[in-house]
């Protein structure tokens, strides 16, 4: 793999300077960006996948929905549908894509639409929903719109400074491209996590000063849960259960499990994985089977005997505090 990805190094120029060049056009002003005059949080990452995008910008939600009208805009990554699409009661994961659709069912209080035009998204959500605040998700690239507010996330042991752009690494844009986020959030750290290790992260990211440093945490919970709602304690799954994934980085979903002393099989495919119908006829034949929030919308439909895990975002530290107060102060610009 080192090997290829030191032959894929010369590719990775050549792309690079075409997304920096794009950039310069941007920072220039020799391509448009539009603004609007309300609260537009974008939640993103400068790589392609695993940084708990999802979870975090659930977790925002979390903290506005009950203050505000929140509205979530997303790209709807491989879903079956074009153009701008609002989730309705007769939503289809297909035609949203499965996350949009795992939050449209999570939070039925906040307004979920599509559109790989974020511009015109935006447009039509205000003129159909009128929400107070729009969350943009995964955006952070998409300089089209300019957003009130950045959030930029980067896995803990995978931090962008330690990247490179593709195909030889995962980025997707340039590292210098993080000086537009207002908060940084290192993700996935662990629980215990010290000061010290906090700051020697800090060193490595050397944030400006403008900007603010989170550390976060992925809580799992302790249950289980099935389409019917039912729940099953995790010490409750059987022996040689079928893990399912379908995530970037199923590393630390294993890891919690291997903790727990849990035995299973684990099957892994790619990110946003569109199963066919040669590998459900598989899966059928499993007596159990495991899977992340994000892959069971798409499966519980064709599996009698499937269950998810939730996972929520757990700031550490002061993060919390520092989040909520950066959210309330930019929305506190606009007048609503």
């Amino acid at each position: 793999m080192r090997l290829l990805r030191k032959i894929l190094l010369p590719v990775s120029w050549l792309y690079g300077g075409i997304i920096w060049l794009r950039n310069y056009g941007y920072d220039r002003g020799w391509f448009s960006s539009t603004s609007f005059d309300m609260p537009v949080i974008c939640i993103g990452n400068l790589r392609v996948g695993g940084t708990g995008k999802t979870p975090m910008t659930e977790y925002i939600a979390r903290l506005l929905k009950d203050k505000y009208r929140v509205a979530l805009l997303s790209r709807g990554y491989k879903r079956s549908s074009k153009g701008y699409v609002l989730a309705g009661p007769d939503a289809r994961v297909g035609e949203l894509g499965d996350e949009p659709f795992q939050f449209y069912r999570k939070f039925p209080d906040v307004a979920v639409a599509v559109d790989a035009n974020r511009t015109e998204g935006i447009k039509r959500l205000r003129k159909q929903i009128n929400p107070e605040v729009i969350l943009l998700d995964d955006a952070f690239q998409h300089r089209k719109v300019r957003a009130g507010m950045y959030v930029l996330l980067t896995a803990y042991g995978d931090l962008y400074t330690d990247d490179v752009i593709l195909p030889a690494g995962n980025l997707r844009d340039t590292k210098n491209q993080a000086a537009r986020a207002d908060i940084i959030v290192v993700t996935k750290c662990p629980a215990a996590m010290s000061t010290s290790e906090m700051k020697l992260i800090e060193n490595r990211l050397q944030p400006k000063p403008h900007q603010q440093l989170c550390f976060a945490t992925i809580d799992y919970d302790e249950f289980i849960y099935n389409r019917q709602g039912e729940r099953m304690p995790l010490s409750g799954i059987p022996d040689h259960a079928s893990l399912v994934t379908g995530i970037a980085t199923p590393e630390p979903l294993l890891q919690h499990l291997d903790g727990l002393g849990l035995h299973y099989d684990h099957l892994s495919f790619p990110d946003h994985h569109n199963f066919s119908e040669g590998e459900i006829k598989n899966l059928q034949q499993k007596k159990f089977v495991l899977t992340t929030e994000k892959d069971f919308v798409r499966l519980e439909s064709q599996l009698e005997k499937v269950y998810y895990l939730p996972i929520k975002i757990k700031m550490l530290g002061e993060g919390k505090a520092v989040l909520t107060a950066k959210l309330l102060s930019v929305i506190g610009n606009y007048s609503l």
